[in-house]
């Protein structure tokens, strides 16, 4: 008899044992997994209960929760919703969260992540403690200046301080209203959705961060610093031709509106670079080889995921290149792609004197009591050899001044400014729906931008298209960064 007892009390205390094991799995590993499922609703209708806290841009808050007579106490609404929505993305009781508002839930709720922490804290009185608010580096008027500049037409503009990586804007055309989407009426909501989700344009979709364009001539940039790089100089000397026969292909690749690049048999790189010249630069991306034009692209942070506090897409270069691949890829055409936001970056780093930092939007977190709860995500970006310089000083002074003369006497001269020291890098690609007109380069040491327009205008350059609205969005710039 206290045998069979014995039994049965050792199954129930390896029954016992499981449980107290399960529920330890579930309350300590498993449980933020489950409370931030998005089948749960649970936690985010708790979310409703307090205001979840504001994203600023200066002094204005750009989303912001206000209180409601519903079941909901508050509703997320968006005062200026279509210039900063791809930043913002939307906070929706149906489609749950997106752009910071989902990246930087944690901090605008205000809430720890880990469970026994929060119990804790809803213990302590802190189930009724507001959402941090989170401050941008974004300047509101910079941000104006770019919806203002692309005037409607599809693209993207990024503005960077080269000093510190900040981004001063990130505007993308179309756009769309946040504020349908974060309602408290599902049949709004849904019907919000149906309409962006089946629009042509896809307005959703953020061409400043998540879009790959082939950058067409601005990725010369990365051909010229690689041959800087290896020893060439501004003034080396390469045959002017008006066709380069590439290797290993009979489809030759010939200058923009036919003919040589200059008057000479031969032309410097830094005169084939102020005038775009697709024959040299397609012959120094063979000789320099695919190894070469490699390594600098992934030192400039291609292949690699940009470290920002937005999800992007990422800028690619094939890893391996024959002959007339390496020839297409010099001239920023065959497979290499690339985001505005990385360009932008791009151009700060040599408008730095060569330091390639972490791109960032967040510029603090703080408590509602006013105490930082977390800064910026800033500091070198390192990469190769743990390297945050893709390019030594005198490669970024010798590129710095070969932008300048591309933008005083080259192809970038409509983004000039009259006392402004600008220098930039035109491109047009050749995408499937038409050209896509590039602009990079910066103001002085105050900004850097980068200016994509996709157009269906085969006539579209973007010396023509590019430039002049860099040029209206860098005058700002100027004027905001270098007077503070």
């Amino acid at each position: 008899m206290n045998r069979s007892i014995g039994r049965v009390a050792t199954v129930l205390l390896v029954l016992f044992g499981a449980l107290f094991v399960n529920l330890n799995v579930i309350t300590l590993i498993q449980a933020d997994d489950l409370a931030n499922h998005p089948a749960n609703r649970r936690l985010i209708v708790r979310e409703y209960e307090l205001p979840r806290g504001p994203i600023v841009v200066g002094e204005d808050a750009i989303a912001s929760s206000v209180p409601t007579d519903g079941t909901l106490r508050y509703l997320r609404t968006y005062p200026d919703g279509t210039r900063y929505a791809h930043l913002t993305g939307y906070y929706s009781l149906v489609l749950q969260r997106s752009g910071l508002e989902r990246s930087l839930n944690e901090e605008l709720t205000g809430r720890p992540t880990e469970v026994v922490a929060q119990n804790l804290g809803d213990l302590l009185g802190g189930a009724n403690r507001p959402g941090n608010a989170v401050h941008l580096t974004i300047d509101g008027e910079i941000q104006a200046a770019a919806e203002s500049a692309l005037d409607g037409r599809e693209g993207a503009v990024v503005v960077i301080d080269p000093r510190s990586g900040a981004v001063l804007a990130s505007y993308a055309n179309p756009t769309f209203d946040p504020n349908p989407l974060s309602s408290h009426d599902h049949s709004e909501i849904r019907d919000a959705w149906d309409r962006l989700r089946d629009a042509d344009d896809n307005p959703m979709l953020d061409r400043a961060t998540s879009e790959l364009y082939p950058p067409g001539s601005t990725f010369k940039l990365v051909v010229a610093a690689a041959a800087l790089e290896r020893g060439e100089a501004p003034d080396s000397l390469y045959p002017d031709e008006a066709v380069y026969d590439v290797p290993q292909t009979s489809a030759d690749i010939g200058n923009f509106g036919g003919g040589t690049c200059g008057s000479e048999e031969t032309i410097s790189l830094a005169d084939a670079f102020r005038v775009s010249c697709n024959t040299v630069f397609a012959r120094l991306g063979v000789d320099l080889g695919d190894e070469d034009l490699i390594r600098q692209s992934e030192r400039f942070g291609f292949n690699r995921e940009l470290p920002y506090d937005l999800s992007t897409a990422t800028s690619q270069i094939p890893q391996e290149l024959d002959a007339p691949a390496t020839a297409q890829s010099a001239l920023g055409q065959r497979d290499v792609r690339a985001t505005p936001l990385h360009f932008a970056l791009v151009a700060a780093s040599i408008a730095n004197g060569g330091e390639l930092l972490r791109p960032h939007v967040v510029a603090n977190v703080l408590s509602p009591d006013g105490q930082v709860v977390r800064g910026p995500d800033d500091g070198p970006w390192t990469g190769v050899g743990n390297d945050a310089r893709p390019i030594s000083a005198r490669t970024a002074e010798q590129l710095r001044q070969m932008m300048i003369d591309t933008v005083q006497s080259g192809t970038g001269q409509a983004a000039q400014i009259d006392g402004v020291e600008v220098g930039g890098k035109t491109g047009t690609a050749e995408a499937d729906r038409g050209p896509v007109a590039w602009f990079v380069g910066f103001a002085g040491d105050d900004a850097a931008i980068a200016v994509v327009l996709p157009t269906e205008d085969e006539s579209a350059t973007g010396g023509g298209v590019a430039a002049p609205v860099a040029r209206q969005v860098l005058e700002v710039a100027v004027d905001r960064v270098g007077g503070r």
